[in-house]
C-alpha cells in the first residue's frame, strides 16, 4: 500500500459525522485535508484541532460557483487536489404521500447535484494531473428502499449509477469509488421533518449506528491502494442490520 502523505484531499459535509471522522482520520495519515461545509465555525474548529495540514473554506454543495471556489482554494493553498471525498448529504425521509416537495427538492439538490457539481469541479484538475480518486458516499439505501425511504433511496442510487458511468468513462486515469454506509453516528436523522418517521429513524440510529470512524477507514483503504488498483465500492453495514 502506498501512503498518504502530503496528499491533498478535498472532503464535503466535513463539520460533522462521517465528513468530520474522515478530516481527522485522514489528516493522521500524513494528508492535507480541505474542508468544506455551510457551517464555517465547526471548520474553523476543525481544522484548528488538526493543524497546519488543514484549511476550510465555508460551501454550499447546491451552489456550482462554491465547488469551484472550494477546488480554487485547494490549488492555491497546496498546488493540487489528489482526491474529492463527495459526502455531504441529507436525509430527510417520508411517506410519498405526506407530499413534502420541499425535502424531495432538498435531497435532489444536495445529495445529487452536490456530487455532481464536485465532481465537475476536481475532474479537469485530475485528468491534467493523470491522476486522482473521487469517493462518492452513497448509502445502503442505494441497494433497498423500504417505506418513507424512496425519494432518499432514489437519490443514493443515482450516486451508485454516476459513480460507475464516471469510473468507466475516466478509466485508466482516475480512480472512482462508491462507499455505502449503514446506519453511522451522524446528523441525519436531525433532518427528518415528518413527525410520523422522526421518531422511528431516531430510534434505529440509536440503537444500530456504527461508529463514523467505520467508514472513515473504509475511505482510507480505498485512498490507501497502489496507484494501479481502484476499489470500486464498499458497503458496511452495522451488524445488527444485516437485513437492511
Amino acid at each position: 500500500m502506498s501512503n498518504l502523505n502530503n496528499q491533498v484531499i478535498i472532503i464535503t459535509g466535513a463539520s460533522s459525522g462521517i465528513g468530520e471522522a474522515t478530516a481527522r482520520h485522514l489528516a493522521s495519515l500524513g494528508a492535507n485535508v480541505v474542508l468544506a461545509a455551510r457551517r464555517g465555525d465547526r471548520l474553523a474548529k476543525l481544522a484548528g484541532d488538526i493543524g497546519a495540514n488543514a484549511t476550510w473554506k465555508e460551501t454550499d454543495v447546491t451552489k456550482r460557483d462554491d465547488l469551484k471556489a472550494l477546488a480554487s482554494h485547494a490549488l492555491e493553498k497546496f498546488g493540487r487536489i489528489d482526491a474529492l471525498v463527495n459526502n455531504a448529504g441529507i436525509m430527510p425521509v417520508s411517506l410519498i404521500a405526506s407530499g413534502m416537495v420541499d425535502d424531495w427538492d432538498r435531497m435532489i439538490d444536495i445529495n445529487i447535484k452536490g456530487v455532481l457539481y464536485g465532481v465537475h469541479a476536481v475532474l479537469g484538475t485530475m485528468l491534467e494531473q493523470g491522476s486522482g480518486s473521487i469517493i462518492n458516499i452513497a448509502s445502503t439505501a442505494a441497494h433497498s428502499v423500504g417505506p418513507g425511504g424512496t425519494v432518499y433511496s432514489a437519490t443514493k442510487t443515482a450516486v451508485r449509477i454516476i459513480s460507475e458511468g464516471l469510473r468507466k468513462e475516466v478509466s485508466g486515469k482516475v480512480r472512482v469509488c462508491t462507499i455505502c454506509p449503514g446506519f453511522t453516528e451522524s446528523e441525519l436523522s436531525q433532518s427528518v421533518n415528518d413527525v410520523g418517521m422522526k421518531p422511528f429513524v431516531e430510534q434505529l440510529f440509536d440503537q444500530m449506528a456504527m461508529p463514523a470512524h467505520a467508514i472513515a477507514e473504509a475511505v482510507a483503504y480505498a485512498l490507501l491502494q497502489p496507484a494501479n488498483v481502484a476499489v470500486n465500492e464498499i458497503t458496511v453495514r452495522p451488524l445488527a442490520a444485516q437485513d437492511h
